[in-house]
């Protein structure tokens, strides 16, 4: 180990190396030369920060319904993972799943702000409890957190230094101290040689130091040797320094007679990095009332005392209070809607103007302001009136909950699994999520859609195919090629349906707050070994029963609604799934073998439509379609006999559009066919159910461990068992406890009626 002495020095070396790369104390002159090397980086007003933050991380396509859509990085919160000097999200409890189309309304709010030059909304983001309104803001100020630590991400203030010269004169206003630098700025001397520094608290970009005009000049200068096109931001544009900056800036100028360098040469400018435990530019305010901003006279403080007469005579002013803390960042008002109108009035004419009226001056306003509340909360307001007064300020953004099962299992896989200490069985948090975006599903109107067709289509879908439909943008087994068409080219007309409702799809049903207990309770069930979906399924059910929120008593709608109905729909597409993986780790029939079976099918049906022979592959010959073949695949697919033709013209026909659709992509069946795929397994297993049946009682067996019942099994038989088992084990994540409760579930529900076939 080396000698504490030497690592100390040695991280002293590494901080003061760190210290000097990032530029931490500059002159207004240094600060200036920054300016023009990059000056976008440097002119930035709060939106275009937190524009440029989430542009910093970047963007990648996630499939969402069948389709690509756009997701921003920084809300996968990877920097906090990978940075060893954060561990507050070390598991990644707490980064956004789903949500893409919130995070480009979000950006595109943004983007209006640069252009129009200023932050004149107050975003507030509404949705039910529970809908990750907290997490989205939350991952945004982590963001702005680790962004800032980025040379990309730079800020800077400025503090008014007074040195003080060996003949007890504050320099510049009588010191005759030859010691001092002459016309040399005081930025970089030692603290033991400055009095008094004050530090502005709003963090006021340097450059409003300049004279407005000169500023606006050379900005625009820079901006075009640049190519860069967007306007300035006003607060540079035309805004100004705070009213305390101001003072010492006006009596600092009238002592030296208008010389503005000999002002400059009392600035320091010091980076600063946004911080939410020290309340730097990333603030969130409670419900409770609070006063956001106010004023505090320091002139009077003695240790003030050093100051030039010109400066001490004055009445200063410092200001204090949330909107101070989060000037250059971002604001959160959490539950805005909870707090007393009167307590945030005054931001109805703060965000028109880009000020907030203290008794004795103006606040200049720079942070993106975001605010969250429930619907019951904003119900209410709408109903206020004065809320139409508010209206023209604020900037609503829906934030219901997902209606992506996939995306809501996520959820509990990242949150939930890491704290449970038992094995937790495969499928356990897909029954949580399924179940929940079940219960958040609206059903369709035929009469909002234009095309009737769609809307008979849509109209048409129960609530477990509807969540297929948004998981994947898979088409239920009983349409048509043309049908599953026609859905497929309007499922963005069917997520967009209720848009306009009131009671919007994912405004009810399960919180994800409520299933994350249930998913804990279910992890402690006396009755299982592990987190089991039968035990989750179990926890469900009692759920329903207690009767105690208010989307439990929705009336039933064609299948919508039925909640208690739900948990047995999820336990039977659990049962499914278990059965396609407990089939293929017996090994019987290959999964590709389907595919393979299909395949041919199709390329026969192709040289039968055209009227072409086929190359034998073992003979060499050419030959005519195989009639045989093709009837035997047609029997299991149910054609009906005297409608051969047709149904092979229509899987042309189908084949042919989706390549149409798609030039670039290679014909996957198993998404165009999944129903005929699905029939050609079942008529495959049909034959081997009693075989099954018997592989999953001596699994069963061997999972007992019991050696007379195993001895009476015989080896081969035991053989083919543990076969099963490894497969369970090593390809699906199974354990000995939950394939038991898998095992036993397939032979009560799926092959206990086929034991008696010969």
């Amino acid at each position: 180990m080396n000698d504490p002495r030497t690592r100390l020095t040695e991280i002293g070396a590494v901080v003061r190396d760190r210290f000097e790369s990032q530029k931490r104390v500059l002159s207004f002159d240094e600060y200036l030369a920054l300016v023009g090397q990059q000056p976008w980086r440097y002119t930035r007003d709060a939106a275009r920060y937190l524009r440029d933050c989430l542009d910093h991380f970047g963007t990648y396509d996630v499939m969402s319904a069948g389709r690509s859509v756009r997701r921003w990085r920084l809300f996968d919160l990877e920097f906090t993972r990978a940075d060893a000097d954060r561990v507050e999200n070390r598991n990644g409890h707490d980064f956004l799943v789903g949500q893409e189309r919130l995070q480009a309304d979000f950006y595109r709010i943004l983007g209006n702000f640069v252009r129009e030059g200023q932050v004149n909304r107050l975003v507030l983001l509404h949705g039910p409890n529970g809908s990750a309104k907290s997490t989205f803001v939350g991952c945004l100020m982590r963001a702005l957190e680790h962004y800032s630590n980025e040379d990309a991400g730079a800020l800077y203030r400025f503090s008014w230094i007074f040195p003080r010269g060996k003949d007890g004169k504050t320099v510049g206003f009588g010191s005759r101290d030859d010691s001092l630098p002459v016309g040399e700025s005081y930025a970089h001397l030692p603290d033991e040689r400055i009095d008094v520094k004050l530090t502005s608290e709003l963090r006021e970009n340097p450059l409003l130091l300049l004279p407005v005009f000169e500023r606006v000049r050379l900005l625009r200068e820079l901006y075009a040797s640049s190519d860069i096109e967007s306007p300035l931001p006003r607060s540079l544009s035309r805004g100004d320094l705070g009213f305390k900056n101001k003072q010492i800036f006006e009596a600092l100028l009238t002592a030296y007679r208008g010389d503005l360098a000999k002002v400059l040469n009392h600035v320091r400018v010091e980076r600063f990095y946004h911080s939410r435990r020290y309340r730097v530019g990333v603030v969130t305010i409670g419900p409770e009332m609070a006063v956001d901003a106010q004023e505090r006279q320091i002139s009077v403080d003695r240790s003030l005392g050093a100051l030039p007469a010109s400066l001490s005579a004055l009445s200063l002013y410092e200001t204090v209070g949330e909107l101070v803390d989060a000037s250059g960042g971002m604001l959160e008002y959490s539950d805005l809607l909870k707090r007393p109108l009167d307590a945030w009035r005054y931001l109805l004419l703060s965000i028109e103007t880009g000020e907030v009226s203290l008794t004795h001056s103006q606040l200049p306003l720079n942070s993106v302001l975001v605010a969250t509340s429930n619907e019951l909360h904003l119900k209410a307001f709408r109903e206020h009136h004065e809320y139409r007064s508010f209206r023209g300020r604020l900037q609503p953004v829906r934030v219901p909950y997902l209606v992506d099962f996939r995306r809501e299992q996520g959820i509990y896989d990242a949150q939930i699994i890491p704290q449970v200490r038992v094995h937790v069985a495969p499928h356990s948090t897909y029954v949580a999520a399924l179940w929940a975006v079940l219960t958040r599903l609206r059903r369709p109107q035929r009469e909002h859609y234009e095309r009737d067709a769609l809307g008979e289509l849509a109209a048409s879908l129960t609530p477990m195919e509807k969540a297929h439909l948004y998981a994947d943008g898979t088409m239920p087994e009983r349409l048509t090629p043309e049908e599953a068409k026609e859905l497929r080219a309007g499922i963005e007309e069917v997520r967009a349906e209720t848009d306009t409702w009131p009671n919007y799809e994912g405004l009810s049903g399960a919180s994800p707050r409520e299933i994350r207990t249930l998913l804990l309770d279910a992890a402690q069930h006396p009755g299982y070994a592990c987190l089991s979906p039968l035990a989750v399924l179990d926890h469900i059910a009692q759920f329903c029963e207690s009767g105690d929120f208010d989307f439990l008593k929705e009336k039933v709608e064609d299948g919508y609604h039925d909640h208690r109905g739900f948990v047995e729909r999820v336990r039977e597409r659990w049962v499914d799934l278990l059965d396609e993986e407990f089939r293929t780790s017996t090994g019987l029939v290959e999964e590709t073998q389907y595919h393979e079976l299909f395949d041919r099918y199709v390329m026969q049906v192709s040289y039968w439509t055209k009227g072409e022979r086929i190359e034998n592959r073992v003979t060499g010959k050419f030959e005519e379609a195989d009639p045989k073949f093709l009837e035997s695949v047609e029997d299991m697919l149910d054609a009906a006999r005297d409608g051969r033709e047709t149904f092979r013209q229509n899987l042309i026909s189908a084949v042919a559009g989706h390549a149409i659709d798609n030039p670039d992509t290679k014909v996957d069946y198993a998404k165009i066919f999944p129903r005929h795929l699905a029939k050609l397994r079942e008529a495959s297993y049909q034959k081997l159910r009693r075989e099954l049946a018997n592989i999953g009682r001596d699994v069963l067996d061997v999972l007992s461990e019991d050696a007379a019942v195993i001895t009476r099994m015989g080896a081969p038989r035991e053989a083919k068992a543990r076969e099963t088992l490894a497969a369970l084990f090593d390809r699906y994540g199974y354990a000995a406890p939950s394939a038991k409760d898998a095992v036993g579930q397939l032979l009560e529900t799926r092959y206990a009626d086929r034991e008696g076939e010969a």
